[in-house]
């Protein structure tokens, strides 16, 4: 019978990674456009903010929405790089 080989903890990608993502976003900071696609409707905003404490803090904005097309995401905007990504929406 032959052997399973476990994948290097580096090789393996991580469930619903964040990706960058291309955002132009109202004043107020809320999304306009993502990857190109108009934002139809915001369902839903929130904060996280975690590890303040560390060298490594975090700071988001998130925000659940749905894109022209219908297609749902989530888009969150990270502070403290000053740079936008997506994940899957579920």
């Amino acid at each position: 019978m032959p052997t399973k080989r476990a994948v290097p903890t580096s090789a393996a990608r991580r469930l619903n990674e964040p990706q960058a993502a291309l955002v132009q976003a109202h004043l107020d900071g809320t999304p306009r456009l993502v990857n190109r696609a108009a934002v139809a409707l915001v369902r839903e905003e929130w904060r996280v903010v975690d590890r303040w404490w560390t060298e490594e803090p975090v700071s988001r904005r998130y925000f659940d929405v749905v894109l022209a097309g219908g297609e749902r995401a989530v888009v969150f905007r990270d502070e403290e790089v000053g740079r936008w990504f997506s994940q899957r929406g579920t």
